[in-house]
Formats: C-alpha cells, structure tokens, sequence
C-alpha cells in the first residue's frame, strides 16, 4: 500500500503488517487531479487538484495522522497490475483506516457572522451540504 506522508509531502510503500496509521480522503474527482506521476514534478502545484491534497493532508496532520491515503494519487494507474490490485483492495483500504475525511469541493456557504442567527447559518449550511456531489457517488 503506497501513503503519502502528510509532512513531507512524498509517497511510501508499506506492506502488511507495517502500514501505519492513516486518514483515507473520499472525494469526487474534479478538473486536473494530482497523479502519482505529478507528485514526481513540480507540476503538481499547478494543478486544481492540489489544493485538495494539500487541505487534506493538513486535516490528517490535525487529527494526528502522519500518512494519507489518496486514490488519485497513490495508485499508479499506469500499472494494470497495480491498478487492478487497487480496485480489488480500495474497499479494505478505507475500511482500515483510522480516519476517512471527505472533500466536499462543491460546497460553498457565507461564513457564520453573516448570519443573522444560529439557526438561519445551519439552514444554508445544511442546503449546501444536501446538493453536494459527493452524496451522488456509487458507494
């Protein structure tokens, strides 16, 4: 299994018995995703998909999680045998971990002092959260 240190920012290979703690990131895939490839170059930055690994990684760092497991860029998609491995295991890979944190990319809300009350920032915060794609995936 190949997780990427939340610190670093690299990707590491562990086997059976030694893969450590992680947070497993579920998410939709979006325009310009950060691939195994590009986390090889500079040109991961560049992508709109960085944003999204980078917030992640910091939300596994705040739950005191040294690696995450991120499917657009941890499996090596240019190996069918890996790939097909990585379909076979994702399910496991997620059950195992010890935080799942979901990306919501689609949800967007004012922040809560622009709310008239309590109530009326739950409401918006709620309607946002119901029309994410996130809750249309397969799983």
């Amino acid at each position: 299994m190949r997780l990427l240190n939340v610190k670093t920012l690299q990707l590491e290979t562990f086997y059976d018995e030694n893969i450590p703690r992680y947070a497993a990131l579920s998410h939709t895939w979006g325009d310009e995703e950060v691939t195994f490839e590009d986390l090889t170059n500079d040109k991961k930055r560049k992508k709109k998909g960085w944003r999204k690994i980078f917030a992640s990684c910091f939300k596994a760092e705040q739950h005191l999680l040294e690696y995450i497991w991120i499917d657009t860029c941890c499996i090596d998609k240019s190996s069918s045998a890996e790939l097909s491995e990585a379909i076979n295991s994702m399910y496991a890979w997620y059950r195992d971990c010890n935080e799942c944190l979901a990306y919501l990319e689609d949800v967007h809300y004012k922040p809560e002092e622009e709310f008239s009350s309590h109530e009326e920032f739950q409401s918006s915060l709620e309607s946002a959260l119901h029309s994410s794609r996130w809750f249309t995936r397969g799983w």
